[in-house]
């Protein structure tokens, strides 16, 4: 009970139907922290019950045609509830109104796109019979579903994400059992309502809630599962990636963003692009900008500007729709942030904006007089702070950006076509923006990275293939 109010309890969603078990997980408004809800725990037997159901729901005709139906029906009606999503999503994750109902409108095209996906799964004609002897031979290929996908989701876009694997996954003909994260887990259960609603087969989705690395484990050691699909940190990534063994994986493990501003920017293009790509959802963006590399000749013009921007934000209650930046999703991390914009003051940067802590708030902060070895800037931030370092040459800061373990996106703005051109072959990431901060992404692009950013990509397309195999079908004719 919380202010005399009862708790909505949600069960999970197994062999088709909804489940409250006997153990439970509260989960917090991100603001008041109080709870607003509690959530099923699975055991080890719910995962197999779940697992085992996902694969006979395999044996059922599901067309594309009929996976289209399904997808478009479920977008229509994530339009139609666009408020509630969007205030779960703010109460749940502490992001403001205003960018969860961006979330909201991301995740109905996401599931758009995945529809209309399921109708362009297709193969192609192979020349076999160009090989001498097989004259008399003609042979195709076709795409066939990889079976039961485990799919694995974060805190920070619990719905678009959710959206990005069971969507393409759906899509492709296949079966989900979905382990949303814990602390965010109510606009993955209602979407899951949402596509039952919307008639998709029950069995072709399970959802899992509980403790993460527990039913992580558990699915991990259930051979049936074909498939992982990961969105989180690279610790985890490497885990999954060490069992799953011979099974398919995609990893998606997150960045530390490296934005260069080039001496010929725009700068009040840049300016407003970068404050408004490193704060959102408190910097809790996989490519929220991290590291800043400026020219020389516009460098202190460029910090006064971006100073002078970021100090417009609005940070408090994310249901006002005044606000623009909202709590981080644990105190904990908040406390993390803290601590290491504290330590890279004390081995010499400067806090230009911010550095202040208010219980799980963390100002929007500004850091110069940085370098590469810091926290702030070798390691993934995954809060409101961004690095700013000056440059001479380009060729000295293509070598900074690829410093790094990661490899997801970069920004760069400029107006030089060749200094462009020498970025896009030179920068290692999965992504160049130019002329926009890292942050930049729509939702049927390739999304994905290098090194330990992962591999695979998103984007229903691109994700299709990742989740289906070729199958070649030859004829002796």
């Amino acid at each position: 009970m919380t202010n005399g109010t009862q708790i909505k309890q949600y069960g999970l969603y197994v062999d088709g139907q909804w489940e409250i078990t006997s153990e439970s997980m509260n989960v917090l408004n991100k603001y008041t922290q109080e709870p607003v809800a509690q959530i099923s725990v699975a055991t080890k037997k719910h995962v197999d019950t779940a697992v085992k159901s996902a694969k006979t729901a395999l044996k059922e005709n599901f067309t594309p045609f009929e996976r289209y139906e399904v997808l478009m029906k479920a977008a229509q009606l994530l339009i139609e509830r666009r408020e509630e999503f969007a205030r779960i999503l703010t109460i749940e994750v502490g992001k403001s109104i205003r960018e969860s109902r961006g979330e909201v409108d991301r995740s109905a095209q996401t599931l758009q796109i995945s529809a209309e996906e399921a109708k362009r799964i297709h193969g192609e004609g192979v020349p076999v019979e160009s090989a001498l002897g097989s004259e008399n031979r003609m042979a195709f290929t076709v795409r066939v579903p990889v079976g039961v996908i485990a799919a694995i989701t974060p805190f920070n876009a619990p719905l678009n994400l959710v959206c990005h694997k069971i969507g393409p996954a759906l899509a492709a003909g296949n079966s989900v059992v979905l382990k949303p994260a814990e602390v965010t887990p109510i606009c993955a259960i209602k979407l899951a309502s949402l596509l039952e609603e919307a008639g998709l087969p029950k069995d072709r989705l399970q959802v899992m809630t509980g403790n993460g690395a527990e039913v992580g484990e558990w699915l991990l050691d259930n051979q049936d599962i074909s498939m992982f699909t990961f969105t989180g940190s690279p610790r985890v990534g490497e885990l999954i990636r060490s069992k799953a063994g011979l099974r398919k994986v995609s990893l998606e493990l997150g960045n530390n963003s490296a934005t260069i501003v080039h001496k010929d920017s725009d700068l009040e293009k840049a300016t407003t692009l970068v404050s408004q790509k490193s704060f959102n959802n408190a910097g809790q963006v996989c490519i929220s900008v991290q590291r800043i590399y400026v020219h020389n000749d516009i460098y202190e013009t460029f910090v006064a500007k971006l100073i002078e921007k970021t100090e417009n934000f609005v940070v408090g209650d994310p249901l006002d729709e005044k606000t623009d930046i909202g709590p981080m999703i644990r105190l904990t991390e908040a406390e993390r942030v803290e601590e290491w914009v504290n330590e890279a003051v004390e081995q010499g940067a400067q806090i230009e904006l911010g550095g202040k802590r208010n219980g799980a708030f963390y100002s929007p902060t500004i850091l110069t007089n940085v370098n590469d070895d810091m926290k702030v800037c070798r390691q993934e931030v995954f809060g409101p702070v961004v690095s700013i370092a000056p440059y001479e040459e380009i060729a000295e800061v293509i070598a900074k950006v690829n410093d790094s373990d990661y490899g997801l996106q970069a920004g760069l703005f400029t107006n030089d076509l060749q200094l462009t051109m020498k970025a896009a072959r030179e920068i290692e990431v999965g992504g160049l923006i130019v002329n926009d901060a890292s942050a930049y992404r729509v939702d049927h692009m390739p999304y994905g990275g290098v090194k330990k950013s992962g591999n695979g990509k998103e984007g229903p397309k691109y994700a299709i293939e990742e989740m289906t195999e070729e199958r070649i079908i030859v004829l002796n004719l």
